[in-house]
């Protein structure tokens, strides 16, 4: 708590009279949002004290803090990992730190395997439920009363009110085409998954596969933060679909669904 207590102060005295309402979590290869955001303050994660440092590429490693669509937002660009070597509350630190500044709501995006047979590379997913397959969480541990219950409750991980924004701002967009809602499961990597990983995970009832965000999930149920979260879908591990890949492919399938994520994103600010 004193670690996350000093990362907000040190963060509080530049921001002064700057209220964030919403934060949002950029996945790997989908930083083009940054652009559309007036921007007030930028940060290293380097100069934030206690903040871990993103290393993966794509990830440029700042918390920028501005307007967009009329709200005030902090955005991550660029998340941390548990396969980076970082413990899970570590991972999650960012995203305590932006509720301890005031955020209302919590909007996450990542790039994830599709693995329902009717997903297309760049399509989006609304997340609507987890398997978090994680080895660890960022509950494990001494509990702080301060961020939330010993057990947090877990029936409603991703806020239906959100959703329901969500797909109405896709129809207005004419994004119907490309929204799919799913099942996201959470697995530590690096490494993608294998042909029978795949089948199990597909068995067991994910709809999308992926690295990241269910232990930001976790942490922003537990301090009571609505979460609305978009899957970008970058490579296709259904039967007859499934092919080898590697990052570059999956940036470039993520750059085409940047606008479309960006537009989603700007919209349900617009209708919050």
């Amino acid at each position: 708590m004193q670690q996350l207590r000093e990362a907000a102060d040190f963060l509080r005295q530049t921001l002064q009279d700057f209220q964030p309402e919403v934060g949002i979590i950029l996945g790997t290869g989908l930083g083009a949002l940054v652009k559309d955001v007036e921007m007030k303050h930028s940060f290293s994660y380097a100069d934030i004290p206690h903040f871990p440092v993103s290393t993966v590429e794509s990830h440029a490693g700042k918390l920028l803090a501005g307007t967009l669509a009329g709200k005030r937002v902090l955005v991550m660009h660029g998340r941390f990992h548990y396969y980076e070597g970082y413990t899970m509350q570590q991972v999650v630190f960012p995203v305590r730190v932006m509720k301890l500044l005031g955020i209302e709501k919590l909007f996450v995006s990542n790039a994830a395997g599709g693995l329902a047979p009717d997903f297309e590379y760049s399509d989006l997913m609304l997340i609507e439920d987890h398997l978090n397959l994680q080895p660890t969480n960022p509950l494990i541990g001494k509990n702080y009363d301060e961020l939330g219950p010993r057990f947090p409750d877990m029936m409603e991980p991703y806020d239906l009110g959100l959703l329901r924004l969500a797909e109405e701002a896709a129809q207005e967009l004419g994004l119907g085409q490309y929204m799919r809602r799913g099942v996201y499961a959470s697995l530590s990597g690096p490494m993608l998954e294998t042909p029978a990983e795949y089948r199990y995970l597909r068995t067991i009832g994910a709809d999308a596969v992926g690295m990241s965000t269910t232990p930001e999930v976790i942490a922003a149920v537990q301090m009571s933060l609505p979460v609305l979260a978009v899957s970008v879908i970058t490579d296709l591990a259904s039967p007859g679909k499934l092919k080898k890949v590697d990052i570059a492919d999956i940036l470039r399938t993520a750059a085409v669904a940047e606008p479309r994520l960006t537009a989603l994103f700007r919209r349900v600010l617009e209708k919050l």
